[in-house]
């Protein structure tokens, strides 16, 4: 059974920091492929971040450049750091899981990041 974990979201004023942490089981993340996803009230959910087994990242363009996303082999983490914070990125955030082995998806419950003018 696949269980994700999200942790590190909170209040922060612009152009503050926060970094989001997804402790995954049931499923290894370095061979996997991982993803942070965030949905805003009234707004579709969106990929934000990805990293395969591979190590290869990519990021929406409106977070290029401001957040980096990474794993920890070790504890089987994947985190989302993010930099010089917006009020646009407010929203509620998701760690996502795609398993290679049977193209299974996987969701956490979402963290919410409200970052404030």
């Amino acid at each position: 059974q696949v269980q994700l974990v999200e942790s590190g979201g909170g209040l922060v004023q612009a152009g503050g920091s926060l970094r989001l942490s997804c402790a995954a089981s049931g499923i290894i993340v370095s061979l996997n492929r991982m993803a942070w996803y965030r949905q805003a009230p009234g707004k579709q959910r969106e990929l934000v971040a990805v990293i395969t087994n591979g190590g290869s990242t990519n990021y929406a363009y409106s977070v290029k450049g401001r957040f980096t996303v990474s794993t920890d082999n070790a504890e089987n983490t994947v985190s989302l750091q993010m930099n010089s914070l917006k009020p646009e990125d407010t929203a509620v955030y998701y760690c996502n899981a795609h398993d290679y082995n049977n193209s299974g998806d996987y969701w956490g419950q979402g963290t919410q990041v409200t970052v404030s003018s």
